[in-house]
């Protein structure tokens, strides 16, 4: 049996390599798992510190919290403490009025006790030279006399008569006066245009050459442009003519209010106040709403269809 020394000395340096890269294979793996242990001790030390942080965090809010609910108190109690003076203040200036009333009270009636007395000594020895039956009558009389003179003193005094109170004057008068005495007034609803022209007369009204109830039929359009003049109390004292064009019966009509409205104010300014408390110097700005393109009127559409 022959041996091959050539290949007993390969297998033997094959062994011993393994043999060594076991043994290197076996310290990587401890220096990981030593690696491993270290970084996870390092996390935990993080987290811990950043609970601590957080602790410590929320015990600075919360004393901040207790300072500021200190200070909430402090101001509470301050502000109590100045409303209780003011509260005393008020009760001693109360106070001294109501003594200088009292002793104004007692002045008055002092002189009022004063004054009687007087007269009744002054009665007294102008009755002594007259006989005893004159002497009281005249005694009685005169008693009688000063109490209806005290009483006309101490009484209240007389009202005195209120002044009447002026109405309040326009700041802007849009309609004017002709050289003919006549008030004129323009007045505009929606599309109409409503030109008045007001005079004093037998309270005739025409519109566009035609009586009233001839040219409104609605009971509410007439009512509507008889209110101005019946607020003024100028209803039946003043002739009224109209002329109106554009829009329909209700913008008219509208249209008319205010120019019977501004020929009013024109012709006598203290009517300003009712008018405008009435609302009837107040332009009516509603208006129809403009057709859009690609719809049908202002907002409605045309029918949708998606197929």
């Amino acid at each position: 049996m022959i041996f091959d020394d050539d290949a007993a000395e390969d297998s033997e340096e094959t062994t011993d390599e393994a043999v060594e890269e076991t043994a290197d294979e076996s310290v990587e793996e401890a220096l990981d798992k030593v690696a491993d242990e270290t970084s996870g001790d390092e996390e935990a030390v993080a987290e811990e510190d950043a609970a601590e942080e957080a602790v410590a965090e929320e015990a600075v809010a919360e004393e901040a919290v207790a300072e500021a609910v200190v200070e909430e108190d402090a101001a509470e109690a301050v502000v109590e403490e100045a409303v209780a003076e003011e509260d005393a203040a008020e009760a001693v200036v109360e106070e001294d009025a109501v003594e200088a009333v009292v002793e104004e009270d007692a002045v008055e009636e002092a002189s009022s006790e004063e004054s009687g007395d007087e007269a009744e000594e002054v009665s007294a020895d102008e009755s002594s030279d007259e006989a005893a039956a004159a002497s009281e009558e005249t005694s009685e009389s005169s008693e009688e006399t000063v109490e209806g003179d005290a009483e006309l003193t101490l009484g209240e005094s007389s009202e005195e008569a209120e002044e009447p109170r002026i109405p309040r004057q326009p700041t802007l008068i849009r309609g004017k006066i002709d050289r003919h005495g006549v008030a004129i007034g323009t007045g505009r609803r929606k599309t109409s245009v409503a030109r008045v022209r007001l005079v004093d007369g037998d309270g005739g009204m025409t519109i566009n050459g035609r009586e009233l109830d001839d040219y409104f039929q609605i009971e509410r359009d007439r009512l509507l442009i008889e209110a101005p003049l019946k607020v003024t109390e100028t209803y039946g004292s003043v002739n009224v003519w109209v002329r109106v064009n554009g829009g329909g019966l209700t913008g008219q009509a509208g249209a008319i209010v205010l120019g019977i409205a501004r020929a009013l104010q024109a012709k006598n300014p203290n009517l300003h106040e009712a008018l405008s408390d009435g609302g009837y110097l107040t332009r009516d700005d509603r208006m129809v709403e403009r057709k859009k393109y690609g719809y049908k009127k202002a907002r409605k559409s045309f029918q949708f269809s998606k197929r």
